[in-house]
């Protein structure tokens, strides 16, 4: 079976869709699934599979991809679409444009969700088309580096932009006293220049935080495994693939109480704060440096949730959503 995956995110980009498109391709083509990766914005020529129309085409992100999305129903009549929904799409777009929006999950005959709780803000008559694909994470390696004793170091990872409240953490550690151990450390490029402005000035201000910007993934892994914490602030999420990430490292996490952070860690979380509320998150951090228990308790929390996130639960999701469109891989 031919499956062209559409993104947004160019050849070369660090941006989740992207991630999620590379990490698909290879779990389809383990489904014997021939695969091409394209952008939203190529011309339907390279959308095509070996030269071949495809078979099912999988595009990310509803309202970026709405353009191509036409493009493809119209090129490729005979083909099954599946429409990617990120956080964006759900949690902005399908506001500010829902036209736009609303015309692409018309388009579809699967909708994909990457997380559990998007039926508290999808329309009821799209769910019976909506499957879940819980993005995946490996494990940590045996002999990864342990956590020092000098810091507790809590890891913020993204990008910095306005959806992911990025700064919240540096923020919540302005004012601690001057025997906490607590220090924040932020791994992701800036969306522009004013964001990249406002890490190094809050770097400037603030001897508790620290801006790495965009590592290669096995820095960030190496990284992951040293943090006591992961603070993950975002203001709206569609299923970050880094709460599988913190999950599979089995390392606790700190979420902003938003659907895309409950979909992914389940309800009984322990480690929610109000999105962007600066003292709470200031309180669980004091918290998880005073009371290992606490940490402990998140430690567990998110390994009870790893088996949900491995590869081969990520590519038996796959395959359901081939079936549901009438397809066989």
């Amino acid at each position: 079976m031919k499956v062209a995956l559409i993104t947004p995110a160019g050849r070369g980009s660090h941006a989740g869709n992207r991630a999620t498109a590379t990490r698909w391709a290879g779990l389809l083509r383990e489904l014997g699934c021939r695969v091409s990766i394209a952008g939203s914005e190529d011309a339907p020529k390279e959308w095509r599979v070996d030269g071949q129309a495809p078979d099912l085409v999988v595009a990310l992100h509803a309202w970026r991809s709405h353009v191509a999305i036409l493009a493809c129903r119209q090129a490729f009549p005979a083909a099954a679409l599946a429409v990617v929904l990120t956080g964006t799409d759900v949690y902005r777009f399908q506001h500010s444009h829902p036209e736009t929006f609303h015309e692409s999950l018309a388009a579809a005959d699967v909708l994909i969700g990457l997380h559990d709780a998007l039926e508290e803000d999808l329309p009821a008559g799209v769910l019976p088309r909506l499957h879940v694909v819980h993005q995946s994470a490996l494990p940590l390696p045996p002999g990864a580096p342990r956590p020092g004793r000098r810091h507790f170091d809590v890891l913020v990872v993204g990008h910095l932009r306005e959806e992911k409240d990025p700064l919240r953490a540096a923020l919540a550690v302005r004012d601690l006293p001057m025997g906490s151990r607590l220090r924040i450390i932020q791994l992701g490029g800036a969306h522009d220049e004013s964001w990249a402005k406002a890490a190094v000035e809050e770097m400037a201000d603030n001897p508790r935080y620290r801006w790495l910007g965009d590592l290669p993934r096995w820095r960030v892994r190496q990284w992951m495994a040293r943090a006591r914490l992961m603070v993950i602030s975002s203001r709206m999420e569609g299923g970050a693939n880094v709460v599988s990430e913190a999950c599979a490292a089995g390392l606790p996490v700190l979420a902003s109480d938003i659907p895309g952070n409950r979909g992914l860690l389940g309800g009984d979380h322990a480690g929610y704060f109000p999105v962007a509320d600066t003292a709470a998150l200031g309180d669980l951090l004091r918290r998880a440096e005073a009371q290992p228990a606490f940490v402990e308790g998140l430690r567990r929390q998110v390994a009870a949730r790893a088996p949900l996130f491995t590869p081969e639960a990520e590519r038996e999701a796959l395959a359901r959503v081939i079936t549901a469109c009438g397809l066989h891989a």
